[in-house]
C-alpha cells in the first residue's frame, strides 16, 4: 500500500492510500489536486473518507464523486455532502481490502471521527482529521476540554508506533508552542530541529507516530507535572482538575 499526503491550500493535507491500481482520500477539500494525481498515477478512486464537516475537508467530495463514482463514508451526526454512508464510534469499515475502525472524537466538531486500522503492511495507521496534530491538537469550535481530552486519551491509548496521519501542516508553529510550554523537554528540543530540517528541504514532517506524539505532544502531556506547572504560570487560578488544566492549556495555545 502506499500512503501520500497532497498538499492542498495554505496547509492542508488530502491523505491517499492506493494499492497501484484503486485509491482512498481523506479529506478531501480540494478536487482539483486530487483528480491530478489520481491521472498521473492511473489509479481509480474507490472511496473517499471524511472525518468532520468543515469546508477544507469536504470541498472537493462533490465534484470527486460526481466524477469518479467513488462511495463516501463519514460522521454519523454532522452536516455532510449526500449522499454518504454515515458512521459512529464502534463501526467498521473496509478500505482497499483493510479493516479500519471507527472512533469517536468530538472537541474540535462535535461529531468528529477518526480512523484506525491495526495493521497496514505492518504497521498501525491513523487518519485523525484535526482533532490530533504534531505538537498540537484542534481548536475547540464546538466540543467542549472534557471531550477533547477524552478523545486525545483515546488515540494517545493507540499503539506507540501508529503513523498518525494529520491534516494540517501546522508542525513547526505547534513545536514553538510547546518549548515555551515545556522547556526542559529533551525528546521536544530534539524533534523540533529536525522538522526544522525537514521542512527547509520541502518535505513533509508527517505521518508522525503516537510515541513520538506521547514524548512530544503537550496536549497529550497535560498530566505532566512540567506542563501544569507552566500552565500554572500562564493561569495562576486554574482550578488543580484535569480537564481545567487541559482547557487553560488550550487557551494559552489560543493566544500563542
Amino acid at each position: 500500500m502506499n500512503l501520500i499526503p497532497i498538499p492542498a491550500f495554505t496547509d492542508n493535507y488530502i491523505w491517499m492510500l492506493h494499492d497501484g491500481q484503486r485509491a482512498v482520500v481523506v479529506d478531501p477539500g480540494d478536487s482539483q489536486v486530487v483528480l491530478d494525481l489520481l491521472a498521473r498515477e492511473h489509479l481509480t478512486l474507490d472511496t473517499i473518507v471524511v472525518t468532520h464537516h468543515h469546508a477544507d475537508h469536504t470541498g472537493g467530495v462533490d465534484v470527486l464523486r460526481e466524477t469518479t463514482h467513488a462511495k463516501v463514508f463519514g460522521p454519523a451526526t454532522e452536516t455532510m455532502p449526500e449522499p454518504i454512508r454515515r458512521l459512529s464510534g464502534g463501526e467498521s469499515v473496509q478500505l482497499l481490502g483493510h479493516r479500519f475502525e471507527v472512533i469517536d472524537v468530538p472537541g474540535h466538531t462535535a461529531g468528529h471521527i477518526a480512523f484506525y486500522c491495526a495493521d497496514l503492511d505492518g504497521l498501525p495507521l491513523l487518519f485523525c482529521g484535526d482533532t490530533l496534530f504534531s505538537g498540537g491538537c484542534g481548536r475547540l469550535f464546538e466540543g467542549t476540554p472534557a471531550q477533547m481530552l477524552a478523545s486525545l486519551d483515546a488515540l494517545s491509548a493507540l499503539p506507540g508506533n501508529t503513523r498518525v496521519c494529520c491534516t494540517h501542516e501546522y508542525t513547526l508553529s505547534n513545536l514553538r508552542f510547546a518549548r515555551v510550554v515545556e522547556p526542559g523537554n529533551a525528546d521536544l528540543a530534539a524533534y523540533e530541529q529536525r522538522c526544522i530540517a525537514l521542512r527547509a528541504q520541502g518535505l513533509f514532517t508527517l505521518p508522525s507516530n503516537m510515541a513520538q506524539e506521547q514524548a512530544i505532544n503537550p496536549f497529550l502531556r497535560s498530566r505532566h507535572h512540567a506542563v501544569q506547572h507552566s500552565v500554572r504560570q500562564f493561569q495562576p487560578n486554574v482550578e488543580d482538575q484535569e480537564v481545567a488544566i487541559f482547557a487553560a492549556l488550550r487557551e494559552w495555545k489560543n493566544q500563542f
